[in-house]
């Protein structure tokens, strides 16, 4: 039997900074039933200088004064651990600094992500893995060797470590998605692996998990018409309630396997669809069974269409008007 998915939805920073946003996005989740709720955590002056570059698909404001503008204090972080409590979601953020680690060990976060710009933050990887709780890993903008040295360190902690095929793009194009890599994943780790999906559709998702991915995140918005740097290549509630319905579809297809033996459950479709032995015209006693005589038609209640060659050259033993379904019963036995 297979497990159930986790289903992240990642609302990383598409709040803008409302905590008001950030309580709504908690509730859509759980309304549209996914298991766990994707925060980041930033704090300006822990993580970035003040001179860094944004990235190119969202440069409207200065990256610092963004962070510090978007970031929750300690007492809304708290809040918004409740808030999850209370909607029976799971609480999850990126941190992107080891003082963002301490905050939400303060605030009580149920897991950890690694983003894919923090995987060869050593340091940071290390301070998570102290705490001993569950961690997804990203894998966006890494090549094998820094994903091997992410994974040792992680693996050190007590806590589970599941790795996340990723590409960073905003959007990710069909072509650049990577499900071979999870499978690759899987045997080059031997961990659980899931998507981080940035498609600007569900079909990626819905692949993942049929490929056996443990985790799907996507990221979730309003509307994608909001402002930030998130919105425009985030699924609105429509779309991820279609992905979240599709993934629990897969996981009961993927649950119950088909006996191909078994034809049981068909019976009644076989007798309504398929098709019997038949007497194209009546057929006297003693006479012998013929391509002209016979055919083939439905229902499927008779000697099965399969048996039609075997009849032929035998005899009827009555006699048989137009469109008898044959039975072993109305003909003769096979000469010696």
């Amino acid at each position: 039997m297979s497990t159930k998915i986790e289903i992240v939805a990642e609302v990383g920073s598409v709040h803008d900074g409302s905590f008001g946003n950030a309580a709504k996005l908690i509730e859509l989740t759980a309304l549209l039933g996914a298991d766990t709720v994707k925060f980041q955590t930033h704090i300006a002056e822990a993580e970035t200088t003040r001179n860094a570059p944004s990235p190119p698909y969202f440069d409207k404001e200065d990256r610092f004064r963004y962070f510090e503008r978007t970031g929750f204090s300690r007492q809304q972080w708290h809040a918004l651990k409740q808030t999850c409590a209370a909607n029976d979601v799971g609480f999850l953020s990126s941190p992107f600094s080891i003082e963002a680690v301490e905050l939400l060990e303060e605030v009580g976060v149920g897991s950890y992500k690694i983003a894919s710009g923090e995987v060869t933050n050593l340091p940071l990887l290390e301070a998570v893995a102290g705490t001993g709780k569950p961690v997804l890993l990203s894998s966006g903008m890494s090549d094998w060797a820094e994903l091997d040295r992410a994974v040792e360190a992680l693996s050190r902690g007590r806590g589970r470590v599941t790795i996340l095929q990723c590409t960073t793009a905003y959007p990710c194009p069909p072509e650049r998605v990577g499900l071979n890599v999870i499978g690759e994943m899987q045997h080059r780790y031997k961990i659980p692996v899931g998507l981080s999906d940035h498609t600007e559709g569900i079909a990626a998702a819905l692949a993942a998990a049929a490929l056996g991915a443990s985790v799907i995140e996507k990221h979730l918005t309003f509307s994608r018409a909001m402002y930030g740097s998130d919105a425009a290549n985030a699924a609105e509630p429509e779309t991820l309630r279609a992905m979240i319905d599709g993934i629990r579809a897969i996981e009961a297809m993927m649950a119950h396997p088909v006996d191909k033996a078994d034809i049981a459950p068909y019976r009644e479709m076989k007798a309504v669809f398929e098709k019997s032995v038949v007497t194209r015209h009546p057929v006297a006693a003693g006479e012998r069974f013929t391509k002209e005589n016979l055919t083939t038609k439905k229902p499927g209640t008779g000697l099965p269409a399969a048996c039609y060659s075997q009849v032929l050259g035998r005899t009827a033993i009555r006699d048989l008007p137009i469109d008898s379904l044959l039975s072993e019963d109305d003909i003769a036995p096979a000469s010696p």
